[in-house]
């Protein structure tokens, strides 16, 4: 069974804020629950802060009310939960040793059909930096004599999907 992210300090919150048997709350934290009972007490644990289960995605609150009816039953820890999505981080976008030498030919397509595009959603969509933008868009790339203005769907940086949805809201030239 997955375990929560910060164990003790999702026990911390769940002894604070919910009627939960000590047995569900050490079961679902991966903790024993003599250790459940001494946080309670407050014999431990004593400096650490509550995390929010709910607000970080690994529990909902219907189930902890249906655990709270019926202390027999299990809490489950939603799936997909990573250290990124509670702290609300994207992961970067991994573009392959084989492709990113089509980098430049993308972001020069994009310069060439979507000016108005801003620099931080090229970024975002073909997963690359400001000065790399820059600098074709200033011609100053130092293979910038090679660069050909190429689709990034057609050299497969980003789905068609992906590239209707960063020049939804652009203005029509």
């Amino acid at each position: 069974m997955a375990l929560p992210l910060m164990p003790k300090a999702t026990a911390v919150w769940l002894i604070e804020n919910t009627s939960l048997a000590f047995n569900q709350i050490a079961e679902f934290c991966g903790l024993h629950p003599l250790e459940i009972q001494a946080i309670a007490d407050e014999d431990t644990s004593t400096n650490i802060v509550g995390l929010d289960p709910i607000s970080s995605g690994q529990l909902s609150l219907e189930e902890i009310q249906r655990c709270e009816k019926d202390a027999s039953t299990h809490l489950s820890i939603r799936p997909a939960v990573t250290a990124d999505s509670v702290l609300g981080k994207k992961t970067s976008r991994y573009t392959p040793l084989s492709k990113r030498q089509d980098r430049p030919d993308a972001i020069s397509w994009l310069l060439k059909f979507y000016p108005e595009m801003t620099e931080v959603k090229i970024c975002r969509l073909l997963g690359t930096t400001k000065p790399m933008i820059r600098s074709i868009k200033t011609r100053s790339h130092w293979n910038s004599s090679n660069i050909k203005p190429r689709s990034p769907v057609q050299l497969g940086l980003c789905s068609q999907s992906d590239l209707d949805q960063a020049i939804e809201g652009l203005p029509k030239a």
